[in-house]
């Protein structure tokens, strides 16, 4: 037979290629949603991504791009194949982790000590392969590891980091009496070093290395040396965290500030100082460690040089920011903005320890850390950050209960029974920590991977063994994620736990510090709200990673327990083994189906159709992320419409971007703004309050932003101690003049609506104040006179309009503002002018819907909205066609609609009951028909369904129904179907909170 060590290093590979395998075959061939477009786009050009950005991941995605060999479309599926190669690795560690401890529980030596030269007998081998198989195999596929591992994202490459450290350590642990064994210790260093450049995750694996470290230099552990390994690696983590991550950067830029202000050098050079004096430091350091012939502090200082040089690979940060890419979120091109840029302070702060809760009222806005830029030759502070000063009474330990976010007090009420302007009590404070943060946020997505999943829908609960489908809405009964595991890979673990802790305390403890790390540990420090924009399971892989070491161990309990029925250890093992496999084999079976994302286009080609929306040389007001990310991806990657100039709204609150939008980039002329970067550097104009002027009844935008530009008294208002002002404006009318003949010869009015073409538009801004971004886009529309298109998403918020939406033209996906007024707008009422031909032309010859029309794709939540906003522009246009007399087109267009996007692939939203009344004008009144009977019949199963059970759960489907219920009997009543209209209506009222 084979040696130990070749056998264990041949599964090990067979388990890498069935999980390469997997991720290959199921692998997302673009780019998703969230976070990926844009990790793709930043990866294939090496430009810089939002705070604190990922330059490892960044590195090693521009290299796994280039095999494109020039086909852009191919630069997507290669970097999502970094994420899968980097899981299939984490896996393979994962099996020789657990293969390492197994064979210290079957070989009976626990506890640290060098086992490579003992044998195992045969029967032994393969239990210990089949624990190591079946625990890497389980990891592989559950819910959460898988979906990280076929896109773009770092928390893959993250999972590895944690894997080979571990990995390492173990491999340190049997080499520890060697007289070379500290080379693995500085390769452990190395490796922590570029994980800072993936994600912080890995950080959290230190106290476990920490212990596998004590146990193994001391023979008889205490209780006062557990307690200072833990203190020594937490100060190491800390170190790291806040040291070494933005402490260096910001000595550096206090370094640069000094010797720049004070002593009068150029710039950089306190930065070259800096350098000078730090490199000469862990000279010093390396000195001492050879005069005094110290072990422990020369392997100290490799290590931590080459924790720096992994770190390092964040250089490229500045590097390419200094080169003002397309991409560069925050600008930090110095020292200064760099630090900036690491703390993520773009993104505020969180109570940890002691803070306010959330009915807190500050007593004063002190002035926090300054903001410095440069001017002329100095450094001058442009603002402080405020920091607000809070009673002390108002104060309490590990709140929990801290935001004032007005959507987030709702949801607090809905988790505990709490009261506005009632400080809540620590009772209360430390029930919605166990039964939000721990339990829903944690808890619910460890069983997700490990007992089942009930649904993909937001807010889904776990599914237990036993569950039945009976009274389920159809929408979690049918869904492809609602996956059985039958708690048996959490029965496994557990057992695997028990075994382990029986045999082998001093393992068992170290995993579970690993469990704890990186769960509970992370749900402390997150501190999170009572609702989230998606589902955060990925942040816990760490968790499942290490439960899943005890799923693996499990296969030796469950051996334990055959003893008595099988005697011979090769029967034994053989059993165990198999019943093993039997756990990752169902969990493989329930997940491929909404895993798969192999036929997958939905995120770039709304991206697409967003862009092929806009006429040429357009300027695209866009949400953030999953609005955003696809387009980057699209015109950085594939090139697509790069004449069209993307603005992501909430980004045009800074000045960063706004410095960015006033340059060219690829085919697209810099913004027309005229403002300086005087009129909108961060902590000026930061927002305009509506100060009421009665002597001004209306506002000439053009007028409006010259006396902005001029920093004019007329706009001034006085505020705090009256010492201080910013600029207001003084009403809410505004008006802009309109050249009507130069408009006309331009052609950019339609034929049908040069009627409607106007001398002067006209709106109201109903905001209590204009924030950067609105300033910003009236800006834009004072000086662009007209000669670039200006659209906005249709998918943005209506209160980002600014009351323009009655010169609103509905093209495509996007709203193109035009001086044309919409004779039919209604403030309740649709949005945009519906110009027939344009639209058709969209719709049914330019746009792309792959896959929409497959049943077999699975399309999650996320998936399902740009779909839902297709149909409603196909209604729209079906019923302007009507209007006008066009069955013929109406009808086509109605028929593209439902043939691309049929219910069985896509299932009907609330949009859909918008076609009933265009369906029954062209003789289709069976399937308007259809259409009403099947959404009632879904809304009343859910509702009843949702009606029982925690409204903090299920309050968005909740709400989408009852609107789906309204919009089905007021299409009925249209068209005069009253039965449905009043069964529809009635449930409407019934189910109404």
């Amino acid at each position: 037979m084979r040696s130990y060590k070749h056998l264990n290093t041949l599964v090990g590979w067979l388990v890498f290629a069935i999980a390469t395998i997997t991720y290959i075959l199921t692998l997302e061939p673009t780019a998703s949603f969230w976070d990926c477009g844009e990790f793709i786009a930043c990866s294939y050009k090496l430009l810089v991504p939002h705070p604190p950005g990922a330059p490892t991941f960044l590195l090693l995605g521009r290299l796994f791009s280039l095999l494109s060999f020039g086909d852009v479309t191919k630069v997507s599926v290669l970097v999502n194949m970094l994420s899968a190669l980097s899981s299939s690795f984490t896996v393979l560690f994962l099996f020789w982790i657990i293969t390492m401890l197994a064979k210290k529980l079957v070989l009976h030596r626990p506890g640290m000590h060098d086992d490579r030269n003992v044998e195992p007998t045969s029967g032994q081998t393969w239990l210990i392969l089949g624990a190591g198989a079946v625990g890497a195999l389980a990891y592989a596929f559950s819910d959460s590891f898988w979906f990280n591992a076929v896109e773009a994202e770092v928390y893959a490459m993250s999972s590895l980091c944690t894997a080979a450290v571990v990995w390492l350590m173990l491999k340190w642990e049997n080499r520890a009496d060697e007289a070379d064994s500290d080379r693995w210790l500085i390769l452990i260093a190395y490796v922590i070093g570029l994980s800072i450049g993936v994600h912080l995750l890995n950080l959290l694996a230190i106290p476990t290395l920490g212990f596998i470290y004590y146990y193994r230099r001391t023979q008889n552990p205490t209780l006062t040396g557990g307690i200072i390994t833990l203190a020594v690696s937490s100060v190491i983590v800390g170190l790291i965290l806040a040291g070494i991550i933005p402490g260096l950067p910001t000595l550096a830029g206090n370094f640069e500030v000094f010797f720049v202000n004070s002593i009068g050098l150029p710039f950089n050079w306190g930065l070259v100082i800096f350098l000078v004096v730090f490199v000469g430091l862990i000279w010093f350091g390396f000195r001492q460690s050879f005069q005094r012939r110290s072990r422990l502090l020369n392997t100290a200082m490799l290590s931590f040089v080459f924790i720096l040089i992994g770190y390092s690979s964040y250089l490229i940060v500045p590097i390419r920011s200094s080169y003002h890419p397309t991409i560069n979120e925050n600008d930090p091109e110095d020292v200064l903005s760099f630090v900036s840029y690491l703390k993520r302070e773009q993104y505020g702060d969180r109570p940890l320890l002691y803070g306010p809760q959330f009915n807190a009222q500050p007593v004063a806005q002190n002035d926090g850390a300054p903001r410095y830029v440069r001017k002329g030759d100095k450094y001058v502070v442009a603002e402080y950050r405020p920091e607000l000063e809070y009673q002390p009474e108002d104060k309490m330990l590990l709140p929990r209960l801290y935001s004032n976010d007005p959507l987030h007090m709702l949801y607090y009420k809905k988790w505990v029974d709490i009261q506005e302007g009632v400080k809540p009590t620590m009772g209360q404070n430390l029930s919605f920590l166990t039964r939000y943060q721990m339990g829903h946020m944690f808890w619910r997505y460890f069983m997700w991977n490990y007992v089942g999943r009930e649904s993909d829908i937001q807010q889904a609960g776990i599914l237990w063994p036993g569950a039945s489908n009976a009274g389920l809405p159809e929408r979690i009964a049918d869904s492809e994620a609602r996956n059985h595991f039958f708690a048996l890979p959490l029965i496994l673990g557990i057992l695997g736990l028990f075994y382990q802790v029986r045999r082998d305390g001093r393992n068992a403890f170290i995993v579970g510090l690993l469990f704890l790390f990186t769960g509970l540990a992370i749900v402390l420090y997150l501190n999170q709200p009572p609702i989230e924009p998606r589902e955060r399971d990925y942040t816990f892989a760490g968790a499942t990673f290490a439960f899943a070491i005890w799923i693996g161990l499990g296969v030796l309990g469950l051996a334990d327990l055959l003893k008595t029925a099988l005697k011979a250890d090769t029967a034994r093992a053989a059993v165990a083994t198999l019943l093993g496999l039997v756990i990752p084999g169902i969990m493989a079976a329930q997940g491929w189906d909404d895993h798969d994302r192999s036929d997958r286009y939905n995120s770039v080609d709304s991206a697409k159709n967003l862009l092929n929306s806009c006429a040429p040389n357009a300027i695209l007001f866009t949400n953030g992320d999953n609005d955003t990310f696809p387009l980057w991806y699209a015109q950085e990657v594939e090139g697509i419409r790069t004449d069209v100039r993307v603005a992501v709204l909430s980004y045009l609150n800074t000045d960063w971007y706004i410095d960015q939008m006033k340059r060219r980039a690829y085919k697209s002329q810099p913004l027309p703004i005229s403002m300086e970067n005087a009129n909108y550097a961060q902590g000026t104009n930061d927002y305009l309050p509506f100060a009421e002027n009665p002597a001004v009844k209306e506002i000439d935008v053009r007028q409006f932003m010259q006396l902005v530009n001029q920093n004019s008294d007329l706009l001034k208002v006085s505020y705090g101690d009256g010492t201080k002002s910013l600029l207001s404006f003084p009403s809410r009318k505004f008006y802009l003049p309109i050249d009507t003949a130069a408009v006309d010869k331009m052609g950019i009015i339609p034929a049908e609506r040069r009627k409607q073409l106007v001398p002067r538009m006209e709106w109201e801004v109903s905001k209590s104040a204009i924030e950067k971004k609105s300033l910003v886009i009236l800006d834009i529309l004072a000086t662009n006179n007209w000669q670039r298109p200006v659209y906005f998403s249709s998918t943005v918020d209506s209160r980002d309009f600014m009351g323009l939406q009655p010169y609103f033209q509905l093209e495509g996906m996007a709203y193109r503002i035009l001086p044309a007024k919409d004779p039919n707008y209604e403030p309740r009422g649709d949005e945009g002018y519906v110009t027939n031909d344009l639209m058709y032309e969209k719709l049914m010859k330019t746009f792309a819907y792959r896959g929409l029309n497959d049943p077999n794709i699975f399309y999650d939540e996320n998936n399902l909205r740009f779909p839902a906003n297709y149909r409603d522009k196909f209604s729209r246009l079906a019923n302007s066609l009507l209007a006008v007399g066009d069955k013929t087109r109406a009808k086509q267009v109605i028929d593209k609609c439902f043939d691309v996007m049929p219910d069985k692939a896509v299932p009907y939203d609330y949009y859909v009951p918008q076609f009933i009344p265009a369906l029954v004008e062209v003789g289709e009144q069976q399937r308007a028909n259809e259409i009403m009977d099947t959404m009632t019949g879904r809304a009343e199963q859910a509702l009843a369904y949702y009606s029982t059970h925690n409204s903090a759960m299920f309050d968005q489907e909740y709400q989408t129904y009852l609107l789906s219920l309204n919009s089905v009997g007021r299409a009925a009543q249209q068209i005069g179907d009253q039965p449905r209209a009043a069964k529809a209506l009635g449930l409407l009222q019934q189910y109404m909170r």
